[in-house]
């Protein structure tokens, strides 16, 4: 086992999914951070409140709301889906956009027709983001198609703890370096991440809204080797980061409750 599978096995040896409201916290985190990375100055204390008691920060865009509550459904449905075992498509995919985009998605006027963003429909233009072109819009259903059928393919295979976490990167890293829709790529591309790593029962991923610079460097610097290892010594190293703040801060609550305090678990 490498380092990031050895973290795995211990946080998952923890049984935290008994802690009082351990998953709903760490959902609340994963969306406050998935968020942050695209705008929104919502903290997850902030999102948290927001999520289960419905308070609207004061002196923050109504919009940026709008983006946490919308990825926070969409990420209840990615768990689901996960769940489920359900088989990677391009409707899901666009299932998966269309929720995290509901309420702050906007309409585009393209040569072929408007495109909705609100309802997860694929883009019919052209997207450059930071220097670089992403693919035509007339491949993009194929793309996606026949990343759902590599994604599906392996999924069914009898996969290592490796094999299982490059899968989830993998796809990803792909699924956003196809630039799908107009809007959400990103949100969407984490998203269908966490959803792989709940049907193989692995702890879901966060990229830390800090490191919003060097995960894009990541994305660019796989995109021009052409190979997946930059991107997936960044998301181990996000992994890691995470998993052991977590079992640091079990291991430290636990102390705290031997000497008759309780465990609550603060992001």
């Amino acid at each position: 086992m490498n380092k990031v599978e050895l973290y795995i096995e211990e946080y998952q040896n923890l049984n935290l999914h008994n802690v009082v409201d351990y998953d709903k916290f760490n959902q609340y985190a994963i969306t406050a951070h998935s968020t942050q990375i695209e705008g929104s100055t919502l903290s997850i204390e902030e999102a948290s409140l927001l999520i289960n008691e419905g308070i609207t920060p004061k002196g923050k865009p109504l919009s940026h709301s709008l983006m946490v509550k919308d990825h926070h459904n969409a990420l209840q449905l990615a768990i689901k889906l996960g769940q489920k075992s359900t088989r990677l498509s391009l409707q899901i995919i666009c299932d998966i956009n269309e929720t995290v985009m509901k309420n702050t998605g906007q309409t585009y006027n393209t040569a072929l027709g408007v495109v909705d963003s609100a309802k997860g429909e694929l883009r019919k233009g052209s997207v450059f983001v930071q220097n670089r072109y992403f693919p035509a819009y007339d491949k993009v259903p194929d793309l996606l198609n026949q990343l759902c059928v590599e994604v599906n393919d392996r999924m069914a295979n009898n996969l290592t703890l490796r094999e299982q976490i490059n899968l989830a990167y993998s796809a990803h890293y792909n699924l956003v370096s196809i630039h799908p829709h107009y809007d959400g790529n990103g949100r969407t591309s984490r998203l269908v991440m966490n959803m792989i790593q709940t049907y193989f029962k692995l702890p879901l991923s966060i990229v830390n809204k800090e490191d919003k610079l060097a995960y894009f460097n990541a994305l660019e610097s796989s995109r021009n080797v052409e190979q997946l290892e930059p991107f997936i010594h960044f998301m181990d190293n996000q992994y890691i980061k995470y998993l052991s703040n977590e079992i640091s801060r079990f291991e430290n609550q636990t102390k705290k409750k031997n000497k008759g305090n309780g465990i609550t678990f603060l992001f």
